[in-house]
């Protein structure tokens, strides 16, 4: 793969995302050089967190593909329940768990996989509020800060954040 300054990950955003898990992962990922591109609804919106800090997207996922990318991140918070509705938005998940390229998902960001159908034998956690779901998707859960299954990286809350960051840039060779 290229060199961390080189890559590229995308970070879904919509309204009600949890504060910190798109913000402390955006800032980190800048910060050991990768290229962060913010994906909404719509382009140049601004987006409220749960807790009231915004965040405006760069594009529109639409317009987004995985081939462009070295991986996704998805912020949870109640968002991630609103865009696992939008087909696009499962079909990104699907071209990326496909390429083996990283799908990262934190607290109920993994209602995203899960809808996308990709969890199945894959070694994950989430908040304790998706766990059935996880499982019922077919997924081995396990309550620990960080998990790490090939090019998956899943952690359950905000204070999960370091190990989360630690696994995201493991699996991205950053």
């Amino acid at each position: 793969m290229a060199k961390s300054k080189e890559k590229r990950v995308l970070i879904l955003c919509g309204d009600d995302f949890e504060d910190l898990e798109l913000w402390y992962p955006k800032l980190r990922l800048i910060e050991a050089g990768i290229h962060v591109t913010v994906a909404g609804p719509a382009a140049g919106v601004k987006y409220s967190g749960k807790n009231g800090y915004p965040c405006v997207s760069d594009i529109d996922i639409a317009e987004m593909e995985a081939t462009d990318f070295h991986g996704i991140v998805i912020p949870g918070g109640w968002m991630p329940d609103k865009l696992r509705r939008d087909k696009k938005v499962l079909d990104l998940v699907r071209d990326f768990h496909k390429a083996k390229k990283l799908v990262a998902a934190i607290c109920h960001g993994g209602w995203i996989p899960i809808s996308a159908g990709v969890y199945k034998g894959v070694k994950v956690t989430g908040s304790p509020g998706i766990k059935d779901d996880l499982i019922n998707a077919g997924a081995i859960y396990s309550d620990k800060s960080v998990v790490i299954d090939g090019h998956h990286v899943t952690s359950r809350k905000p204070d999960d954040l370091p190990d989360f960051m630690r696994g995201v840039l493991q699996v991205l060779g950053a």
